[in-house]
């Protein structure tokens, strides 16, 4: 079960726009995360593969988590994200991301969020 402060750590290094770092210390092996309905991607490293990619298509993304719960093994995190594109566009994005951890780690996460909301 994560403290208070383990995951107070973990937001701080997202925020701190280390996501692919984030993942590396804060997921199990065989971690997994999910956008939505679609598809889940499994294992560490799938996972910090796929966002190690994110920069490539992103000049900057900012992060900041506006509100969380830690719940035994359960964490809510409302997220607020701006993603700038290379040709500098902004758009703002909102998220729910539901965390289930093992111990001191995320093993499963799920991000809830609105298409439609990303707003230039």
């Amino acid at each position: 079960m994560p403290s208070r402060a383990r995951l107070d750590e973990f937001i701080a290094v997202v925020e701190s726009g280390d996501h692919a770092g984030a993942i590396e210390h804060y997921c199990t092996e065989d971690a997994s995360m999910q956008e939505n309905a679609s598809a889940r991607r499994v294992g560490r490293d799938v996972l910090v593969a796929h966002e190690r990619a994110a920069p490539a298509r992103m000049a900057q993304v900012y992060s900041k988590a506006l509100s969380s719960v830690v719940e035994g093994e359960r964490v809510a995190i409302h997220w607020n994200f701006e993603l700038a594109d290379k040709t500098g566009k902004v758009r703002r994005f909102d998220e729910i991301a539901f965390q289930e951890w093992r111990g001191d780690k995320i093993f499963r996460e799920r991000f809830f969020y609105d298409p439609a909301t990303i707003s230039a």
